[in-house]
This record gives structure tokens, C-alpha cells and sequence, in this order.
């Protein structure tokens, strides 16, 4: 059995809405999801965010607060992988700029998606399995865009 590995998801909120993308070539491929990946040899959590964002978006998030926001067991078992997924959260605002596809790979689109919209028709999404993970806990979901 292999090791659990550490990702972290980048929760990147401007207004009410939420960075979102669609994976590609990687497990979970099709599945909605936060920019992201993983956290390497010494690296803080709030760096790994912030890189990750930049190497798959191109967003600059230095001058943006970004915490630990919730923590996920993601179990993949169809795939032998196992997850502690931490979520940070950016609260940015318009002055951002847009998000371009710089991994298209791993990704399909970046898009601002309204997050209470995507919660309230979750059924008629694929997500990835943290995101799922995330949405299991209402009161989660309700202070995501606080």
C-alpha cells in the first residue's frame, strides 16, 4: 500500500464565486476542481497555494491573505491513492486579472463559477473526489464565501 500523500487545493473566492476547472490526463480526469497540487520536501502550505495558483493560472496572490481553510481524507480506492487534501483559501478581488490555462495537461478551463449555484446543483457535476469531500459539511460550504 502506498504512502498518503499531502495535496493542497487552492479555494481562490472573489465575490461569490469560485476558481474552478475541469482535470485532465490524471486521476479524476473530467472531475471539477480547485487549482492545486502537491506539497513538496520543506515547503509551507501557503507557499505550495501560492505556487501551485501561479504555475497553473498565472494569478499573482502575494498581496492576498491565503489561509488553511478545511482539511479532507481522500481516499481514491479504484486508483490506490490516498489524500490529506489541505484547503487554502485567497480571497482576491477584481484587480486579479484572469486566469489562463498554463497546464493544459491537467487542465481544461479555469472559469469563475458561482459557488453557492455549483453547491445547489452538485448533482449535475462530476467533482473530484476533495471537492466532494469539501462539500459534505454544510456549514463548510456556507463560509466559503464569507
Amino acid at each position: 500500500m502506498p504512502d498518503p500523500r499531502i495535496g493542497v487545493a487552492v479555494l481562490v473566492v472573489k465575490g461569490d464565486c469560485l476558481l474552478i476547472g475541469r482535470r485532465t490526463g490524471s486521476h479524476g480526469s473530467g472531475t471539477l476542481q480547485a487549482p492545486g497540487g502537491h506539497l513538496e520536501f520543506g515547503e509551507e502550505w501557503e507557499e505550495c497555494a501560492r505556487r501551485e495558483l501561479l504555475e497553473e493560472t498565472g494569478l499573482v496572490s502575494d498581496r492576498y491573505e491565503c489561509k488553511l481553510f478545511h482539511v479532507t481524507n481522500d481516499i481514491f480506492e479504484s486508483e490506490n491513492k490516498h489524500y490529506i487534501t489541505l484547503f487554502m483559501k485567497i480571497k482576491v478581488d477584481d484587480s486579479v486579472g484572469d486566469p489562463k490555462v498554463l497546464e493544459p495537461e491537467k487542465c481544461e478551463f479555469w472559469k469563475w463559477m458561482n459557488w453557492r449555484n455549483l453547491y445547489e446543483s452538485r448533482a449535475d457535476h462530476k467533482f473530484f473526489k476533495p471537492i466532494i469531500n469539501l462539500m459534505q459539511d454544510k456549514e463548510v460550504v456556507d463560509r466559503l464565501t464569507e
